[in-house]
C-alpha cells in the first residue's frame, strides 16, 4: 500500500507469521546462498559422503550403502533438476565402489543397486515437476502483483495535501490482492479519499473493488459535491451487479462497506466523510482519542432494501480535524481479527494507551506500524480477512 509502515519489530513480526505478510517466496535452492552463491549442492554431498564412509568403516553385518538412495532425493528438494541428475549418478558410482570393495557374502549386489538407479531417475523426475511448479507459481505471483498495482495503484508519500502511511495484507497471500481497497485522489475541489472492503474473496471481489475505484478516481476529481461522488458510486456498484447477473454468475449480489473522506480546500480544519456502513475512523492526536459518528449508512449495493421514498445514501457530515490530528482508518480485518481465545482486536483501547505512553505516536506512520503489528500479536499471524490501514494527516 502507500508507504508501507516499516520498522524493526514490524518486520520480526511479518518474518514469524508469514502467512500475515506479503513477502516473495523463494526458491527453497535460493535459500541455501552464501555471499550469493548457492550452496545446495551441499546437503546431498555430504549425505552421499557420509554414507559411503560409515558404509566401509563399518562391520560387514551393518550394511548402510542401499541408504544412498536418500541422496537423490535430498537433491531434487533443493537442487536443480541437472544437479538431481549428477547425485543419481554419483550415487550409482559410490555404490559400485564401496559394495564392490567387499566380500562376496557381504555385497548388497544387484537389487540394491537398481533400487538406487530406480530412486534417482525418480528423484529427477520430481524435481523437475518441482521446479514447473515453482514457475507456474512465480507467474502467477507476477499476474497477481500485476493486478495488485493496478487496482490498489502505488501513492506518492505526500498526496494531495496529505501526509499519509498505511498497509495493506491479504488474508491469502498468493492472491497478493482481494477485497480490501482504497485510493487518493486530489482535484480541483479539494482531495477525497476512499477506503472500503468488497463483501466475499476471489476475483469477483476484486472486480467490484476495480469497478468502485474507477469511478471513484474520475467523480473525486471532476465533481465538486462529494454527495455526487458518493451517488455515482452507488450507480456504479448497481451496474456491476447487473452486468454480473446477465453474464449468468451467481455473485451479482455483492455489496461494499466503504468510507469517502473529503477535504475541503475553503475548510484547512474539517473533514467530509460519508459512511456507507463501514467501520467509523478514529482520529488520534494531543486530545486524545475519539470515534467519528458516522455509523448508520447501508453500504453500497443494498440500495434496494431501502422503501421507496427512503433516502438510499448516507449523508455527508462534517467533523473537525486539526493539522495536529491523524485520521486513522481500518478495514474490519482488524476490528474482528482474534486471538486463540477467541477476543476480538481492542483498536480504540490499544491506540489509547500507546498514544497515552508517547504521543509521537500519532504521526501517520507509527501509527499505522502500532496497529499492524498489534493485530499480527493478537492474532498470531492467522488473519481471517483482508485487512488495511490507512492513516492520514494534513500536510
Amino acid at each position: 500500500m502507500t508507504r508501507p509502515a516499516t520498522g524493526g519489530g514490524g518486520q520480526r513480526l511479518l518474518v514469524r507469521y508469514p502467512r500475515a505478510g506479503r513477502r516473495e517466496a523463494l526458491h527453497r535452492h535460493q535459500m541455501l546462498r552464501v555471499r550469493g552463491r548457492s550452496i545446495a549442492w551441499v546437503p546431498p554431498l555430504l549425505l552421499l559422503l557420509g554414507i559411503s564412509v560409515v558404509d566401509a568403516v563399518t562391520p560387514g553385518d551393518f550394511r548402510i550403502i542401499s541408504w544412498i538412495v536418500l541422496v537423490p532425493g535430498i537433491a531434487a528438494a533443493l537442487c536443480g533438476a541437472w544437479g538431481t541428475a549428477v547425485f543419481g549418478v554419483l550415487s550409482l558410482l559410490a555404490y559400485a565402489i564401496v559394495d564392490s570393495a567387499w566380500p562376496d557374502e557381504f555385497r548388497a549386489g544387484l537389487p540394491d543397486f537398481i533400487l538406487v538407479a530406480l530412486g534417482g531417475l525418480l528423484a529427477t523426475a520430481a524435481c523437475v515437476v518441482r521446479i514447473r511448479g515453482e514457475e507456474h507459481l512465480l507467474r502467477m505471483r507476477g499476474i497477481a502483483e500485476t493486478i495488485r498495482r493496478t487496482v490498489l495503484r502505488p501513492l506518492p508519500a505526500e498526496w494531495g495535501g496529505l501526509s499519509h502511511a498505511g498497509v495493506y495484507l491479504a488474508a491469502d497471500t498468493d492472491a497478493r490482492v482481494g477485497g480490501d481497497f482504497y485510493d487518493i485522489q486530489p482535484g480541483p475541489h479539494g482531495t477525497r479519499v476512499l477506503v472500503g472492503d468488497v463483501q466475499g474473496k476471489g476475483l469477483g471481489a476484486v472486480e467490484a473493488a476495480a469497478a468502485l475505484l474507477g469511478t471513484f478516481r474520475e467523480a473525486g476529481y471532476h465533481e465538486p459535491d462529494l454527495a455526487t461522488v458518493a451517488e455515482r458510486m452507488a450507480v456504479r456498484i448497481r451496474r456491476h451487479q447487473d452486468h454480473v447477473a446477465a453474464l449468468g454468475r451467481s455473485d451479482n449480489d455483492r455489496f461494499a462497506t466503504a468510507l469517502l473522506l473529503g477535504f475541503p480546500q475553503d475548510a484547512a480544519d474539517t473533514v467530509d466523510v460519508v459512511n456507507f456502513g463501514h467501520d467509523p475512523p478514529l482520529i488520534a492526536g494531543p486530545r486524545g482519542v475519539r470515534t467519528l459518528p458516522t455509523t448508520g449508512g447501508l453500504p453500497l449495493g443494498l440500495g434496494d432494501l431501502v422503501p421507496p421514498g427512503v433516502p438510499t445514501l448516507p449523508p455527508v457530515r462534517r467533523f473537525p480535524f486539526a493539522a495536529d490530528e491523524t485520521l486513522l482508518i481500518t478495514t474490519d480485518g482488524v476490528t474482528e481479527a482474534r486471538a486463540p481465545d477467541g477476543a476480538f482486536y481492542p483498536l480504540t483501547v490499544e491506540v489509547t494507551r500507546a498514544l497515552t505512553a508517547d504521543p509521537r505516536t500519532a504521526h501517520p506512520g507509527r501509527l499505522v506500524a502500532l496497529v499492524r503489528d498489534g493485530v499480527l500479536r493478537h492474532s498470531r499471524g492467522h488473519l481471517a480477512d483482508d485487512t488495511t490501514v490507512m492513516a492520514l494527516r494534513r500536510l
